[in-house]
């Protein structure tokens, strides 16, 4: 790692960042696209990151906790969509007078209900980067009409972040020259190896305040 990034927000980089970059990458974002992001934990903010990166123009962060919003903003947010404000999909289509979005990517929600809104804000010829892991046994359901009834054109990608030790050098140029700050991601610090226990319990719970904790093992004997 390069000494001008420190531990804490290395911890980024070995899977917040490559995994919410990949969404971007799978769907294709480039210069001027609209583009909505659904779900801004960490691996969403990093998401709607890689989106800005990839030269979006627009971009709808679907969220609600106060947190994770002011962050989406500062990662380069324009729309905030609050799904407690009714279908995603219809404030996202009303915003864009019945246009829809370039890019949809999916880094939270649930299978049955995140496809359908993803599948139906999206422009014929657009794709889908979803890197939400999919666990259980839900179907993936979207509506046929939505798909165009499958001449849109419009594609699904999902799939595993790439890794290695040259895509970690070169997302650390990232940190390094500062297109991406981790340290917006880490809400929550711990010292000390008896600390573990307290991060994951956060982690089980998700207070509103939560984004992602740390914890700091200095001391080894």
């Amino acid at each position: 790692m390069p000494k001008e990034i420190e531990p804490a927000e290395a911890c980024m980089l070995s899977d917040m960042i490559p995994t919410g970059l990949h969404a971007s990458e799978m769907a294709g974002v480039t210069f001027g696209d609209t583009v909505a992001v659904i779900g801004i934990g960490p691996v969403g903010l990093m998401a709607l990151r890689g989106a800005v990166l990839h030269g979006a123009g627009r971009v709808f962060a679907v969220g609600s906790r106060e947190k994770t919003v002011e962050v989406a903003k500062k990662y380069g947010a324009t729309d905030i969509v609050d799904y407690h404000n009714g279908r995603i999909s219809d404030q996202i289509l009303e915003a864009t007078n019945g246009q829809g979005v370039d890019k949809v990517l999916i880094a939270g929600g649930n299978a049955a209900d995140t496809f359908e809104e993803a599948v139906r804000m999206l422009k014929p010829g657009g794709s889908i980067g979803n890197v939400n892991y999919l666990n259980g046994h839900d179907d993936v359901v979207f509506n046929a009409g939505d798909w165009g009834v499958g001449m849109a054109h419009k594609t699904i990608h999902g799939g595993l972040m790439p890794g290695g030790r040259l895509r970690m050098e070169k997302l650390a140029q990232l940190v390094v020259n500062g297109r991406i700050d981790p340290s917006l991601l880490i809400t929550h610090r711990f010292e000390g190896f008896e600390k573990i226990s307290d991060a994951i319990e956060l982690m089980h719970h998700k207070p509103a305040d939560l984004i992602k904790p740390v914890v700091i093992c200095n001391d080894i004997d």
